[in-house]
């Protein structure tokens, strides 16, 4: 009776626990926007999106998202703020309007990815793949894009004020894009 009372114990514990999870909120109202079973918010996130959950809203600030694969997420108006997404896959996300501001975006995977409108502001962006990001009216005022790809990126009206970046010769259309955005 004794080892039976103890595998119920056991089997509750596991319950209550697989329901805790992670619960990413809502930025604006902090309503559940999606329940995890998993315990870091990395695994809660990349869940997520797996099972195509729209994270419009989200918010992800100060999360640690290194290495999470977020291909074609749903983060429209997330706030990312001081999150760490280095070496992220974010491959044809949506991150239109979203707060990046101060996040670590080193060596991410954006291609395709649209941050139209984005706020990016103090972002570090070393290293990322930016080939075919769409960045037009996306804030980018002290963002470091240094070694950046941002071969066939739509830097259109983006505000580039005090950006460190470096162009290569395959980046002309993106370069001068970048000096009017000054």
């Amino acid at each position: 009776m004794e080892n039976f009372l103890e595998e119920v114990k056991k089997y509750v514990s596991e319950i209550e626990t697989k329901e805790e999870g992670i619960a990413i909120l809502n930025r604006y109202d902090e309503e559940v926007i999606f329940q995890s079973t998993k315990t870091t918010m990395k695994k809660a996130v990349e869940e997520a999106v797996e099972k195509y959950a729209n994270l419009k809203n989200a918010n992800l600030k100060n999360a640690n998202l290194e290495y999470a694969n977020l291909k074609n997420a749903n983060l429209e108006y997330a706030n990312l703020e001081y999150a760490n997404l280095k070496n992220a896959n974010l491959e044809y996300a949506n991150l239109e309007y979203a707060n990046l501001k101060n996040a670590n975006l080193e060596y991410a995977n954006l291609k395709y990815a649209n941050l139209k409108n984005a706020n990016l502001k103090n972002a570090n962006l070393e290293y990322a793949n930016l080939k075919n990001a769409n960045l037009e009216y996306a804030n980018l005022k002290n963002a470091n894009l240094k070694n950046a790809n941002l071969e066939y990126a739509n830097l259109k009206n983006a505000k580039t004020t005090y950006c460190t970046v470096n162009f290569s010769s395959f980046e002309k259309e993106q370069a001068e894009q970048f000096i009017k955005g000054l």
